[in-house]
């Protein structure tokens, strides 16, 4: 069985690669529209979604990552929205509670992008080193270091087409290692169908308020569609709108997928605590090659988030500095204040608060929506993004971390 299910493992990896490195596919604008945010999106999110969600509300983890990719999804329609209808009065003279929310927007996001491309790559140097059983945190932090400065000095040479080029390399591959794990999991589960032997055992998992806290706190795993509405300096509104759809539902399609699949293996038994690198333990016993191509997929995840985060920052930067601080260098800023965080903070304490953060400028960004449609008189879409902005703010005053 070990060797079947490594067959299909690397197998189904290798055929989609061959299909993700396709060159059109490569060179194709709204794919490589689609790669930033979707790189985002699926970022440390894929491998924690399984252990944490499992431990938060076991059986029940693929209907609260269904809650969360559509409650991604609301606040993405708040973003699409402005795209279209805020972004070209912005362009003119607009009322100063419109320019003032904008400005806001942009500070909770930059504080936001910040904290993310510092946590995503101290991950990324932290399953490298595992490779190598190194787990000193000092070597973790220079790692992330070197690789940070690396990704800011091509930032800043090569500005957003350079970061893209790195970033639907590393995306292709990351979804190829995924769509490899997706295929070996839906293999041992058909194999358990026919024998009769398929359960999903019932899991301890939190109760009550506590569960609802940790789920409140969980929206930083679908995060990063958001990275669309800063990347006008390549593509027009419309390609943007498109591209934010469509990371939106093949990240939520993955991520609903791995959780219905994985399911079956909770009942194996979870480590006592829930993280990214607990996957590897829960899904070894599947195959010898699962565990390698696991931490790949974990390089690959946290180093293509990283790059879209930094683009995303880099765009966000120019457009808050009314182009005065150009793409590249804000991708050098952003470089410099992660290397910051990276030595000066624990970043799994301050990771809570970036993911406030961000829900922060959904709520923003959900305000702006909702005042621009009630000027347009659509009260339908007013009232939907005023919800959505009261989600936002029970989201950041009552979630709290998983390791609380």
């Amino acid at each position: 069985m070990l060797s079947l299910n490594n067959g299909v493992l690397i197998g189904v990896a290798l055929l989609l690669g061959v299909l993700l490195f396709q060159p059109r596919l490569l060179a194709a604008p709204l794919w490589r529209a689609t790669v930033t945010p979707l790189a985002s999106i699926i970022g440390s999110g894929f491998l924690v979604a399984g252990p944490i969600l499992a431990h938060t509300v076991g059986n029940w983890a693929w209907l609260a990552m269904l809650v969360l990719c559509g409650l991604g999804y609301w606040f993405g329609a708040a973003i699409r929205y402005n795209i279209v209808q805020v972004e070209p009065a912005l362009d003119r003279q607009p009322p100063k509670l419109q320019l003032g929310l904008e400005r806001l927007s942009e500070l909770a996001l930059a504080l936001a992008y910040f904290v993310s491309v510092a946590y995503y790559l101290n991950l990324f140097a932290a399953f490298g080193l595992r490779l190598g059983d190194v787990v000193d945190p000092f070597w973790i932090r220079l790692l992330s270091t070197a690789v940070i400065a690396a990704i800011g000095l091509l930032g800043l040479l090569r500005g957003l087409s350079g970061l893209e080029r790195l970033e639907v390399l590393v995306v292709a591959l990351k979804l190829a290692l995924i769509g490899g794990l997706l295929a070996v999991l839906a293999q041992v589960n058909l194999s358990a169908f026919a024998a009769g032997e398929l359960v999903w055992a019932g899991q301890a998992h939190e109760q009550g308020w506590r569960a609802l806290e940790i789920l409140l706190g969980l929206v930083i795993l679908v995060q990063g569609f958001e990275t669309s509405r800063y990347l006008g300096s390549k593509y027009d509104g419309a390609t943007r709108v498109r591209s934010m759809r469509w990371a939106q539902w093949i990240a939520s399609a993955i991520y609903l997928a791995f959780l219905l699949l994985v399911t079956s293996q909770f009942s194996n038994g979870l480590p006592a605590e829930g993280g990214e690198t607990k996957i590897i333990d829960l899904l070894r016993p599947l195959g010898t090659a699962v565990a390698p191509l696991l931490i790949l997929t974990a390089l690959a995840s946290q180093l293509s988030a990283a790059v879209a985060d930094m683009n995303g920052a880099g765009g966000l930067l120019a457009g808050a500095s009314g182009g005065r601080l150009r793409v590249r260098l804000g991708n050098l800023v952003t470089a410099l204040v992660a290397i910051a965080i990276t030595w000066l903070a624990n970043i799994y304490e301050i990771i809570t608060y970036a993911s406030k953060m961000f829900v922060i400028y959904y709520a923003l960004q959900s305000l702006q929506a909702a005042l621009c449609a009630g000027r347009q008189g659509q009260w339908l879409r007013a009232g939907a993004f005023a919800a959505g902005l009261l989600v936002a703010l029970v989201v950041v005053l009552f979630a709290q971390p998983v390791e609380a």
